[in-house]
């Protein structure tokens, strides 16, 4: 190819991205104003609680110098790269922001100090910095996540197209398709080669990678998931040419995500990028971490839950004989037995009906029943709040289970657990956990088995406060309840 072939396809992939800016950036620039605003006014609230909850006759002297703290907090955010993770990431919510926002607001308030001691501000005391920095992180938070909630009316779904082939696209697309809070429609796919006929399976086939521009166009995608399996190298960065030529945002596939987990660690040797992964065991002091917040936990909870729970067990003798706790044994760590307790939530006869119920089940692996007739009346309610679960906060301070951890499993399901996957039970098995905030019965067996898996070997402390985070919201709404 000449080279004045060569500019001339330059200048025109130039001339589109300028011409597709406004429809996929704009979008993405009104997300991150609107972050920007939010954090901007918590920032100016807290200013106002730490410095006029004494009232001084300083106080409103002291205010006006003391407004350079938001200006001085949205810098820090814009270092710490809080306004462009959602451009990059599909699934991304306020609490993984927590981290660095915390990190930030300490940062800041050091500075904001600072500042006051070397500005006719005059220097802060340490309630009015504690104040500040307290009351910064949690309207920040909860800022973000209204302004969040608004960008996604406003946005709506966004539509996406999935390039390249293998069973993995298909995984995904079923994912995205399953969890509509992702908000991300995939339109169709572009294949390669042989994977074509399996694509068209299930998800339209609109034609190759070299018609991303003209798909785009056509069915106003925003966002181009990239499967590399069956791609060559010269095809895929011909397609990330073009895609940033169309200002389209990209995400990749790893060959082996389905693996790998969310802690890989990204590397640089001398410009190669390197994945690095969790070792093959947790350390000491990670466990004692993990065990010391699950007695915390487990005890402030149970202080707090001891009257509604006997509340609870007063109801269920009213409601229904039978005794108050349901009993069951499950498989913990390392296949070790134990005692599961729950309140009773079943007729006494529940478990000589299960057998004959499970020809009715709509998923093979487990029991799952639209209306199972076994359910007493409080139970249905018990179960749609999963207050039946409380009394397990006993097995979480006797050690046999964890706050988060991998679903405990009867003994019957756990021996269809076989190879690699008995690497879920190195850990103690949780109250909570990615089955539960995913969706809990919505999500096939072999799935939680992966989920499970996935967790054991991506541990971290931030990911167990995280999945506590995130399971208020699921238990509130009710989804996936059996």
């Amino acid at each position: 190819m000449s080279t004045s072939s060569v500019r001339a396809r330059e200048l025109d992939r130039e001339r589109r991205r300028s011409e597709s800016r406004p429809r996929a950036a704009d979008l993405d620039s009104s997300v991150r104003r609107l972050l920007a605003a939010g954090d901007a006014v918590a920032a100016l609230i807290a200013l106002l609680l730490a410095l006029t909850l004494p009232v001084l006759p300083h106080t409103h002297p002291k205010l006006l110098w003391g407004l350079f703290a938001v200006p001085l907090m949205i810098v820090l955010f814009k270092l710490y790269g809080l306004y462009d993770r959602d451009v990059k990431r599909i699934s991304h919510s306020t609490v993984d922001d927590i981290p660095w926002l915390l990190h930030a607001v300490i940062v800041g308030g050091l500075l904001f100090w600072l500042y006051a001691r070397v500005s006719p501000m005059g220097r802060m005391d340490f309630a009015e910095i504690v104040t500040f920095g307290l009351g910064t992180l949690v309207l920040v938070t909860v800022a973000r996540h209204a302004m969040r909630q608004l960008a996604a009316r406003l946005v709506g779904v966004e539509s996406a197209v999935l390039v390249g082939g293998g069973a993995m696209s298909q995984v995904f697309a079923g994912k995205l398709a399953a969890h509509p809070e992702y908000r991300l429609q995939v339109v169709g796919v572009l294949g390669v080669g042989q994977s074509n006929g399996h694509d068209r399976a299930s998800l339209p086939l609109l034609g190759g990678p070299d018609d991303v521009e003209r798909v785009a166009q056509r069915h106003g995608v925003s966002r181009v998931i990239i499967t590399p399996q069956g791609l060559d190298d010269a095809v895929l960065e011909e397609l990330l040419r073009t895609c940033r030529a169309l200002a389209l945002k990209v995400s990749i596939l790893p060959k082996l995500s389905d693996v790998l987990g969310p802690a890989v660690e990204v590397d640089d040797v001398e410009g190669i990028t390197v994945l690095g992964i969790n070792p093959p065991w947790l350390p000491r002091s990670s466990r004692a971490m993990k065990r010391g917040m699950d007695i915390a936990i487990a005890f402030v909870l149970l202080l707090f839950s001891a009257l509604p729970m006997l509340l609870i067990a007063i109801a269920i003798k009213l409601d229904s004989r039978g005794p108050v706790f349901f009993v069951q044994e499950r498989v913990g760590r390392r296949g070790l037995r134990f005692r599961l307790f729950k309140f009773r939530t079943m007729g006494v006869d529940a478990e000589q009906q299960r057998a004959e119920l499970l020809a009715q089940s709509t998923d093979p692996d487990w029991l799952k029943l639209e209306h199972d007739p076994r359910i007493t009346r409080l139970g249905r309610s018990l179960r749609r709040l999963s207050l039946d679960e409380l009394p397990q906060l006993w097995n979480v301070l006797r050690g046999e289970m964890s706050m988060v951890g991998p679903r405990p499993l009867i003994p019957a399901e756990d021996e269809r657990v076989l190879g690699w996957a008995r690497g879920r039970l190195d850990l103690t098995p949780g109250m909570t956990g990615y089955w539960q905030v995913l969706g809990r019965t919505r999500i096939p067996f072999e799935e939680m088995v992966k989920l499970d898996y996935l967790y054991v070997m991506n541990w971290s402390l931030w990911e167990d406060v995280r999945l506590m985070l995130r399971t208020l919201p699921t238990v509130v709404g009710g989804r996936g309840v059996n």
